[in-house]
């Protein structure tokens, strides 16, 4: 039996049930500000562990990257940078123990962030986590149904060929159109039950449901707000994604940091 030092610090009072929901804020602009300012502090104050943590997602690009050579994939490869974000939350998840480390004056280095594993919510957060890889191959499975829908069953010869046929052809604006409505539909979805889920699993010992449901009244109170993170979250990751992926070096533990933080404005 795990000993209650070694959990003690990821509880925050007594567990909640799928009939105690956390009460959520509403929250503004000036929270946005203030979640992104200390995000970005506490990537200034723990830079070496993030950047290593961070280090996943360029070489998630470059495995990208070789698996494009052959173009038999190539139609998939912006729908599967694209759905970096679906996943975001989990890999985040790390962070959040460094962000929570340090609010509680707590020395870390990057072995901390590893710290995810021994939380007693690790179960839920780990279920969760496989629902939104679920939903991250659903959502390469409509990718791929839209460019045959457009284009068929044939592959691209060669990367200049399939950047001409989808922008300069009817059907690749079609598909274009398609691609970007699917996946704001799904960055939705993922969005509105993600958005203080993990952090809330990883400070309180709650079950998913909980925390989706507490995610979802979060994002229902603040939809203006909930958009308006989206659009940032959007932004640091195109920024973040040239040249190959490698931004994401810094854009990822910013961003992750400052989830943390805009989940302790949210949720009371």
């Amino acid at each position: 039996m795990a000993s209650p030092k070694l959990f003690g610090e990821f509880h925050a009072g007594r567990d909640s049930t799928p009939l105690d929901l956390p009460a959520v804020r509403r929250i503004g602009i000036q929270d946005l500000r203030l979640a992104l300012e200390k995000g970005l502090d506490d990537f200034w104050a723990m830079p070496s562990h993030l950047v290593f943590f961070a280090l996943i997602y360029p070489a998630l690009g470059l495995l990208l990257a070789r698996l494009a050579v052959g173009y038999d994939v190539l139609p998939l490869v912006f729908p599967l940078v694209a759905g970096f974000a679906l996943l975001g939350p989990v890999a985040a998840t790390g962070l959040y123990v460094l962000s929570r480390r340090r609010e509680q004056g707590l020395e870390s280095t990057w072995k901390d962030a590893w710290g995810v594993l021994r939380a007693p919510s690790f179960p839920s957060i780990a279920a969760l986590g496989l629902v939104l890889m679920v939903i991250f191959i659903f959502w390469l499975y409509v990718a791929q149904s839209i460019y045959i829908l457009n284009f068929g069953y044939a592959q691209p010869e060669s990367p200049e060929q399939f950047l001409r046929q989808v922008l300069t052809t009817p059907q690749g604006h079609a598909l274009i159109v398609e691609g970007v409505l699917a996946g704001f539909c799904f960055a939705v979805l993922v969005l509105a039950i993600s958005i203080v889920s993990f952090p809330l699993m990883l400070d309180r010992n709650v079950g998913p449901i909980v925390a989706v449901l507490t995610s979802i009244r979060a994002t229902l109170r603040n939809p203006l707000m909930v958009a308006l993170w989206g659009i940032v979250v959007t932004a640091g990751l195109v920024v973040g994604s040239a040249p190959a992926l490698v931004g994401l070096i810094l854009t990822m533990p910013i961003l992750g940091h400052a989830s943390w933080h805009l989940y302790r404005r949210m949720v009371e």
